[in-house]
């Protein structure tokens, strides 16, 4: 985030600033900031706007407590546009829905890491009549034992086994491996930096 080079004359003071979850990469929403909400932004590690209507700074969630907490920003190649990644307390929308663009949720891989708040949601919760938390009250040895179960199940159904029953295989291997990390007190993020510093270009 040092040295945002933006073109603020090109743009009139303003530039379109597009929200997205650090977490599921789904895009949340589209805010307008000046210089002084981008200086507020990054002082406040709070998603700052200028809004227009109402002619002044913004913090999103300054009503709602729903606010967006600052991960990163960066700028287009245009220097005109920012791309903002945040973590949301709670619903983006004023609608009461994830993002301003609906509330399917995100998608494609996107939706893993959706699954992985989801599941930690629930193991906090403590609800023993969700099969999560009573698998994760069973301790590491157990949760490690049925992603053993499903590596095998994977493994076996790929060459026995159909698409659709393989994919569904797939599917539980996955799931009790995020089950897994959360015991273990790490997330599908730290798996993913130890992927990106493997495939990183060589130096």
């Amino acid at each position: 985030m040092k040295n945002l080079k933006i073109d603020w004359k090109k743009t009139g003071g303003l530039v379109p600033a597009v929200v997205q979850d650090a977490a599921t990469l789904q895009v949340l929403m589209l805010g307008y900031m000046n210089a002084e909400a981008l200086k507020k932004t990054l002082s406040s590690k709070k998603v700052t706007f200028f809004s227009r209507t109402k002619n002044r700074l913004w913090t999103k969630g300054e009503s709602s407590k729903n606010f967006l907490h600052l991960v990163d920003i960066k700028v287009d190649c245009d220097n005109d546009t920012l791309l903002v990644t945040a973590r949301p307390d709670g619903p983006t929308c004023h609608n009461g829905t994830t993002s301003c663009f609906g509330d399917e949720g995100a998608s494609g891989v996107g939706f893993l890491a959706h699954l992985e708040q989801v599941i930690g949601a629930r193991i906090k919760s403590g609800d023993t009549s969700s099969y999560t938390v009573r698998l994760a009250k069973e301790g590491v040895t157990r949760v490690a034992q049925k992603v053993g179960e499903e590596g095998v199940e994977t493994a076996l159904a790929a060459v026995t086994a159909n698409s659709k029953e393989f994919t569904g295989e797939a599917a539980d291997l996955l799931y009790h491996l995020i089950v897994l990390l959360r015991v273990k007190k790490l997330s599908l993020h730290d798996a993913i930096a130890v992927l990106q510093k493997r495939h990183a270009p060589k130096k």
